[in-house]
């Protein structure tokens, strides 16, 4: 243990009933806890690099400026696009360089880094989690379809079939499948990720056909391998049936691998049509294939951020409805966060107005049973300083933390080591350099008079000024799920 200096004193604190307490008075105010996420998308370039061929320096300025942004807007994480297109944006022995990094696909930095690796560092240094997003079968994008000799569409052909636009890994094959779970088990076993995020994308949005109606998904000889081998579900069923057991499985692998990562999935908004009754709309089971109310039910994910990309008072695809409605599914309260159009929030029509987002924001605060807000996507708080940054900044005046995930395992953290002393004007928290088991976060608390001070600090700090008329500070650490550690009272030498 570190020694403390004379002139500084250290008071273990009480806990009774779930509140700290000093001489039998109440004296902590609660910790704010709210998501406030935005992705970061890298396919088409769409927020991160600005336009692929740019130098390593160039990347990593970039993303230091999106990292920062978030720190300045007072968010807690970033949902980081890894994996568009069966391909890497980090060191990736079973899938080739990302096209949208170099412009090539198979093509590293010049010269060579890890983004992710270095996301995860520069984030974590200013607080933030990351949680790596993953789309699990798409294999090409028309934006950069340059293809990898490494890549699935010339090493297992028999897995991708061409449709519209995109190359499809076939959920329905197998190998396609295990070999996306591969990624998973790669990402968890080799990077401190806090997250691991899935979007929309498992089967492709159905494309029009000539003449009218939609293109199947040429998936016929994974139909028919299936009905040979005696199954009996629908055509529908099936495909469903091949997602389900994917995010199962996800979330199977991750809590055997890392059993701190919490992993997230963000489906289209709108379930089924008629649920509830007034909504109108795309219909995500029969057209995704995707059944997210069940993997809600089930319990295969710890968060949700069902994409709710409309305004609050068109009826058809209401906002505060739909909101209402995944959280009246949620069974096994795990966390509901809702995705928020940014790409949105500045157009006119349909509902949209300058303060429509907000409005959003304050309505997710109010609907009991959510706890956040996801925004896509970056580049539209990077494009739009004064009036989208602005106003959402507005709303996230004091930090907050992710909200805890208390059915996760995290190693329990001892009271943090930490003293006080005025430096000239100031107080200075001084915090220990070794904690064992490693925390995320540092809550700083402190007292003047009536009023109290909230800090919350990445954990590699070392140093916190406080306000140097305040009479008492209390110091917590955040462990890798969220909850906070007993506390350390330090009163003021």
């Amino acid at each position: 243990m570190r020694s403390v200096p004379r002139n500084c004193l250290v008071v273990l604190a009480v806990v009774l009933a779930g509140e700290y307490l000093l001489a039998g008075e109440r004296v902590l105010p609660p910790v704010p806890r709210e998501m406030r996420a935005i992705w970061i998308a890298t396919v088409d370039n769409i927020d991160w690099p600005s336009r692929p061929g740019l130098s390593t320096a160039d990347q990593q300025d970039e993303m230091l400026a999106l990292l920062d942004m978030c720190v300045e807007m007072n968010l807690n994480a970033v949902i980081f696009q890894v994996r568009p297109v069966a391909d890497a944006l980090y060191e990736s022995e079973l899938e080739p360089w990302s096209a949208f990094l170099s412009g090539r696909q198979g093509v590293a930095p010049d010269p060579p880094y890890d983004p992710l690796a270095f996301t995860i560092r520069a984030a974590h240094s200013r607080g933030l989690e990351v949680h790596a997003w993953l789309n699990p079968f798409r294999a090409s994008h028309p934006a950069n379809d340059t293809v990898s000799d490494t890549h699935v569409i010339r090493t297992h052909p028999e897995w991708v079939h061409r449709y519209g636009p995109y190359h499809w890994m076939d959920p329905g094959h197998p190998e396609a499948r295990a070999h996306s779970l591969a990624v998973v088990e790669d990402l968890l076993t080799r990077y401190d990720l806090d997250g691991l995020h899935f979007d929309d994308y498992f089967y492709p949005y159905p494309v029009d056909a000539d003449g009218g109606g939609k293109v199947p998904f040429p998936d016929d000889a994974t139909w028919a391998a299936y009905q040979r081998q005696g199954g009996d579900l629908s055509r529908d069923d099936w495909r469903r049936d091949n997602i389900n057991r994917f995010v199962r499985q996800v979330y199977e692998r991750a809590r055997a691998t890392s059993p701190h990562v919490r992993v997230g999935f963000s489906p289209f908004g709108i379930w089924r049509p008629g649920h509830p009754s007034q909504i109108k709309g795309f219909d995500a089971y029969t057209g995704l294939f995707a059944d997210a109310r069940l993997w809600l039910r089930e319990g295969w994910l710890d968060y949700l951020v069902p994409q709710l990309y409309w305004a609050i008072d068109p009826p058809g695809q209401s906002y505060p409805v739909l909101l209402r409605w995944w959280v009246d599914e949620n069974r096994r309260q795990r966390h509901i966060w809702a995705g928020n159009a940014a790409h949105r929030a500045l157009s006119t029509g349909r509902g949209w107005d300058e303060h429509q987002l907000a409005r959003q924001v304050e309505v997710t605060r109010e609907q009991s049973g959510a706890s956040g807000n996801v925004y896509f996507s970056a580049k539209w708080f990077l494009k739009h300083p004064d009036t989208l940054r602005a106003r959402i900044a507005a709303l996230y005046r004091t930090p907050a933390l992710v909200p805890a995930t208390p059915w996760l395992e995290a190693p329990e953290l001892p009271a943090p080591l930490a003293f006080v002393q005025r430096e000239a004007e100031t107080l200075v928290v001084h915090l220990a350099a070794e904690t064992d088991p490693a925390g995320t976060h540092w809550v700083v608390q402190s007292r003047t008079g009536e009023d109290w001070s909230l800090q919350i600090e990445p954990a590699d700090t070392r140093k916190v000024s406080v306000p140097g008329a305040c009479d008492l500070i209390v110091v917590r650490a955040v462990d890798r799920v969220g909850n906070l550690s007993p506390a350390t009272i330090l009163a003021v030498p």
